[in-house]
């Protein structure tokens, strides 16, 4: 089972029904023992990085959800549930992070529209399995107005929104993605197989 972290925050069931579009085997929950027991876990989310924050202390999952990273368990982020793997964001003054991946949260500069909403192309540095079958320079819908800058190398794949960003983040058993794969069509569905395929490996 993959189990969608539910933190009161976001597109929770738009990325569950993508889920049960490819016939995965998913979850919404907010217990602890579902995400020990799931064989992946999804985190999705659209809102503030602070409010996430406090979101998963007051329900106490910020120790779980990283216990399970630090066992191998798949962890996929989507858009806010990347960035709140990072060491801190100044959105609404600076915030501290479950800091698994060195990094800082940023706002981007004044020189383009925020947020960032809409398609744009995704381009792959180094194809990993989370790609599989999704050609580098594929679309993807963004809706955000913060980016992660990792200060260790976990970049697997950039878009140009002003300056180049990172759009995609792999280490391990960790994937993050700032687009939203539920709403970014057939590649977005290819992505959550390629990852429900890391979680249930076929026999």
């Amino acid at each position: 089972m993959i189990v969608v972290i539910d933190y009161n925050l976001g597109n929770i069931k738009s990325v569950f029904r993508g889920f049960e579009k490819i016939g995965a085997p998913v979850k919404i929950s907010s217990s602890a023992s579902d995400i020990d027991r799931s064989d992946g876990m999804v985190l999705p989310g659209v809102g503030a990085f602070r409010k996430a924050m406090e979101n998963l202390e007051s329900l106490g999952l910020t120790d779980k959800i990283k216990k399970n990273i630090f066992s191998g368990k798949p962890y996929l982020g989507i858009c806010l549930g990347l960035q709140v793997l990072f060491s801190s964001s100044c959105e609404h003054g600076e915030t501290a992070g479950l800091n698994i991946i060195k990094g800082k949260v940023k706002k981007f500069g004044s020189g383009v529209k925020i947020p960032h909403m809409g398609w744009n192309n995704v381009r792959y540095k180094e194809k990993t399995t989370i790609f599989n079958g999704v050609e580098s320079g594929s679309y993807f819908y963004f809706d955000h107005s913060y980016y992660v800058e990792p200060s260790e190398e976990t970049v697997c794949a950039t878009t140009v929104y002003g300056n180049e960003f990172t759009s995609a983040v792999v280490r391990n058993n960790i994937y993050g993605v700032q687009f939203h794969p539920e709403k970014s069509g057939e590649k977005g569905l290819k992505m959550l197989k390629n990852f429900s395929e890391i979680c249930l490996p076929k026999e």
